[in-house]
């Protein structure tokens, strides 16, 4: 019985660890400054000068499927379409900040 118990008690932690994604660490405030330097240009005030309906704005990262940090941190590592990507030219921590800006700044409709 305690031989079953152990074994239960170890499988649900693994299955724990193994499925649980961690929380990004990304520092937003680090991230407008990353932002400024390299989003702006395209994206000042959220908006989107190459697609004017794709903007950074809750609404639209919503209806493109674009609201979380794992789709953020695909676009802007890989680019898509006109946006080009920034590995290499970002590291990932930087990414991750700039990923914690654009949904903070999201989530307060860019004020």
């Amino acid at each position: 019985m305690k031989k079953i118990l152990s074994v239960l008690l170890l499988s649900i932690a693994i299955f724990t660890l193994a499925f649980n994604c961690p929380a990004l660490a990304g520092d937003a405030a680090k991230g407008a400054k990353i932002f400024s330097a390299n989003c702006a240009q395209c994206h000042a005030g959220g908006k989107n000068l190459v697609n004017a309906a794709k903007t950074l704005k809750k609404e639209a990262l919503e209806k493109y499927g674009m609201y979380s940090e794992e789709a953020i941190i695909a676009q802007v590592t890989k680019g898509k379409g006109a946006m080009p990507a920034f590995k290499g030219r970002l590291k990932p921590e930087q990414i991750e900040d700039v990923t914690a800006y654009v949904l903070g700044k999201a989530d307060k409709g860019w004020k």
